[in-house]
């Protein structure tokens, strides 16, 4: 088997500079991909994660953009197809999280979460598909909170990734005869510094319900965008991809 089967490959990840993000563009350019990726504020991370994909031997592209922003995710996309010479992989993984009890949500917090988790994959999808090849491959990171909500505080984040879920089912429809999929993972519980296995009681009170018994790692969630970014995936579209160590059993 290839160890580069994703070589001649174009690919642009949003929200690419940290955390699940970052592993995903360290793993498809790891499999040959040229890579852009997105980022709104951390330019070191940035920097750091180019340099490092660099001397690796792989090519990544950081684009300074808000996802939260319709003509900035379209310029990313713009801005992908003219340095890497086409689009052949997108993958969806911008988002933000604000956690508050329904009645205590802001306009101002419901609005950014709507513009960034559901607004980014709209945005950039769509400004992606014309550019996209056939057999291309789009694939969007949701959340296993699109099913089971393990607490209060969190039903406005599961809103925008139960759209993200439909959005996915019915995007496999519309470019199946392109022969494009579009897949649907969805991570539960994903050791990151914003969400860390060792923060207390609450990443504690999430393992006693996984059957593993843990947190993941970032290297889970990269693994199977790498296989659903191949020709071995070819197959697959409209899915939903629980990588969650049991959270939803």
């Amino acid at each position: 088997m290839s160890t580069t089967p994703l070589a001649g490959k174009r690919a642009l990840v949003t929200g690419g500079s940290r955390g699940i993000g970052a592993e995903i563009v360290r793993r498809l350019t790891a499999g040959g991909a040229a890579v852009a990726f997105t980022y709104a504020s951390s330019a070191a991370d940035a920097e750091k994660l180019v340099a490092d994909v660099a001397a690796s031997g792989g090519t990544a592209l950081a684009i300074r953009s808000d996802a939260g922003d319709p003509a900035q995710n379209v310029a990313a996309v713009e801005q992908t197809v003219r340095e890497l010479g086409g689009l052949d992989v997108v993958v969806n993984n911008a988002a933000v999280v604000a956690i508050a009890a329904v009645e205590d949500y802001t306009a101002d917090q419901y609005d950014r979460m709507i513009a960034v988790n559901v607004g980014s994959v709209f945005w950039t999808t769509q400004a992606a598909v014309p550019h996209l090849t056939d057999g291309g491959r789009i694939i969007n990171i949701g959340s296993i909170n699109a099913d089971r909500v393990p607490g209060p505080g969190l039903s406005v984040y599961a809103l925008t990734k139960g759209a993200v879920s439909s959005f996915t089912r019915g995007l496999a429809r519309e470019l199946g005869p392109r022969g494009i999929t579009v897949n649907n993972v969805q991570p539960g519980p994903i050791d990151t510094d914003a969400n860390p296995d060792d923060g207390g009681d609450f990443p504690e009170s999430l393992k006693k319900i996984m059957p593993l018994g843990r947190y993941g790692h970032t290297t889970d969630v990269a693994a199977i965008v790498g296989f659903l970014a191949g020709r071995e995936s070819g197959f697959v579209t409209g899915a939903n991809w629980n990588v969650d160590g049991g959270f939803t059993v």
